[in-house]
C-alpha cells in the first residue's frame, strides 16, 4: 500500500496549524504531527474508517482523530488522503 495526500488535504493541515499557532504554537505543532502520522496506520488497516455511502461507488472513508476528521479514498493499493478538518467546522 501507498499513502498519498491531495493538495487540498495538505492545505487543510497548514490552515489548521496556522489557526492554532496564533493561540498555542505547541498545540499547533503537536496537532499537525498527529494529523500527518496517524494516516500512516491506514496502510496496515485501510478499511478501518467508516464508509461514506454518499460517495458510492467510490470507496471514500473517514476516521476521527481527536477533534479532527480525515477523509480518504481507497484506490487499488493506494490510500489517498482527501481532506482534513476540525469536527466543529461546517462541511
Amino acid at each position: 500500500m501507498k499513502l498519498k495526500w491531495s493538495y487540498q488535504a495538505i492545505a487543510d493541515v497548514a490552515r489548521l496549524h496556522d489557526f492554532l499557532a496564533k493561540v498555542n504554537p505547541t498545540a499547533a505543532a503537536r496537532t499537525t504531527q498527529t494529523l500527518t502520522v496517524v494516516p500512516r496506520r491506514l496502510l496496515d488497516r485501510p478499511q478501518s474508517g467508516r464508509q461514506l455511502d454518499q460517495y458510492l461507488p467510490r470507496e471514500v472513508r473517514r476516521i476521527i482523530v481527536g477533534n479532527y476528521e480525515i477523509r480518504y479514498e481507497l484506490v487499488d493499493l493506494t490510500v489517498y488522503i482527501l481532506r482534513v478538518w476540525h469536527t466543529r467546522e461546517e462541511r
